[in-house]
């Protein structure tokens, strides 16, 4: 298992409770590197004035990665053989600290292909809010989907998932990459799904309260306390 899928495990609401017990020990000038962007930006790590905080997340191979070995294709995770990107974030303002981080992110997360320096908060926008709470909600809806066109419609499960499977590639390489156009007949058909499914007032999840509001439910906490990260 890799050292990041080990670190996924933890949950975030123990962070707290742990870095109480540990950062008190840590020498003065040394870096508390985190993983869950949620934890650090709800305040949860215990507070030292005289050591640095950074907090790191991978993105996990791309769905567009280039893979060229059968390593890469079974590593979905990332952290063993295909590449990743990493996002991270640093407020202290010691570009040392920052490098420091860097070079251990590097390590901890390889193979990585960069790692993206952010805020706190824009961390916390990236996950959960757009990874999880609408990029994984929407991988959930398609096995919904594929469940309700096996179960309640009665197509075979191998013609189905084939179909789907082939569709979301094109699908998601057709509206992030630009790579082809949807045909008129797909886009009224986007449409009405759009209109059947999504919420006209969806993007109310990236306003700043409803940010609080899923990261108050995920970390099993009354409030966020805000403070220097």
């Amino acid at each position: 298992m890799s050292l990041t899928r080990s670190i996924h495990t933890w949950s975030s609401a123990r962070i707290g409770t742990v870095s109480e017990q540990l950062v008190p020990l840590m020498k003065p000038g040394a870096v508390v590197l985190t993983l869950d962007p949620a934890a650090a930006y709800a305040g949860l790590l215990f507070a030292r004035d005289d050591v640095h905080y950074a907090c790191a997340h991978p993105c996990h191979p791309s769905v567009f990665l280039e893979r060229t070995t059968k390593e890469e294709w079974q590593d979905t995770f990332g952290g063993i053989a295909a590449p990743q990107e990493v996002v991270a974030a640093y407020e202290g303002g010691d570009a040392g600290k920052q490098a420091l981080a860097d070079s251990v992110i590097r390590v901890m997360c390889a193979p990585v292909v960069d790692v993206h320096w952010v805020t706190v908060k824009q961390l916390a926008v990236l996950e959960p809010t757009l990874v999880e709470t609408i990029a994984c909600m929407v991988g959930a809806l398609l096995t919904e989907a594929l469940h309700e066109t096996v179960h309640t419609v009665g197509v075979p499960e191998k013609a189905a998932r084939a179909m789907l499977l082939g569709h979301t590639q094109v699908a998601l390489a057709n509206t992030l990459k630009g790579s082809n156009p949807f045909s008129d007949a797909c886009l009224i058909a986007m449409d009405y799904g759009r209109e059947s499914i999504v919420r006209d007032d969806w993007k109310k999840v990236f306003d700043d309260a409803e940010l609080d509001k899923v990261i108050t439910r995920m970390l099993k906490i009354k409030e966020i306390k805000r403070q220097p990260y």
